[in-house]
């Protein structure tokens, strides 16, 4: 078995590593990989496509929201995620699972909790926390408008309909939703995406949420 954490904080890494080895039956070892940021994490999942999970800290620097989540669903869709964040809201526990996340476990989780949801999400389940459960589910708020300066997204060449996706991406909605929200063709959001990219000169939906935010544009 072959695991892969994310996160920029070693001693949450050291945790975890130490539930993460006791998933192994008897006489099977757990290889575990680490990474501080997420660029070193695509590296690894990148060179090790035998991976059988990744554990995604929500809140790694550079990465808003959850652009991480969706780039690693998109570079990897057969790789389960399993999010793993010190919020514990239950809003942002059911919205993570809906994006396709497969659990969501919050860093105050004792090691049994941990054990137990990673051993669910293994045999193909998915790990609901108690506290989402709980919770009475509140009507979603409208997405906002994209707020940008009509000059800046001008200068970068983006038409208005691409600022329309882009506001979307910068939100972490993967490609479905934004053709969805938008009643786009699915053909169409990725020549969209494309042009943002490149107008952005990124290479993919991270270093283009990273750009964009370094030039003030915000969903």
């Amino acid at each position: 078995m072959k695991v892969l954490i994310i996160d920029d904080h070693e001693m949450v890494r050291d945790g975890l590593r130490h539930v993460v080895e006791q998933l192994g039956a008897p006489g099977e070892s757990v290889m575990v990989l680490q990474a501080g940021d997420y660029a070193r994490g695509v590296d690894i999942a990148s060179q090790n496509r035998d991976l059988d999970l990744v554990l995604l800290d929500f809140n790694l620097p550079n990465v808003e929201g959850f652009a991480a989540l969706v780039d690693l669903q998109e570079r990897f869709p057969e790789l389960p995620v399993v999010i793993v964040s010190g919020q514990d809201d239950p809003d942002l526990m059911r919205e993570t699972l809906e994006r396709g996340a497969l659990g969501f476990i919050p860093k105050t989780s004792n090691g049994s909790v941990i054990l137990h949801a990673l051993r669910l999400v293994l045999s193909g389940g998915t790990y609901v926390p108690r506290e989402a459960m709980a919770a009475a589910r509140r009507p979603a708020a409208p997405q906002p408008a994209m707020r940008a300066p009509d000059e800046a997204l001008s200068r970068l060449g983006i038409t208005p309909r691409q600022a329309d996706v882009l506001a979307l991406m910068l939100a972490g909605k993967p490609n479905k939703v934004i053709c969805r929200e938008l009643n786009l063709a699915e053909g169409t959001v990725k020549t969209h995406i494309a042009a943002i990219l490149k107008a952005l000169n990124a290479s993919n939906r991270v270093e283009a949420v990273i750009a964009a935010s370094r030039l003030g544009l915000k969903a």
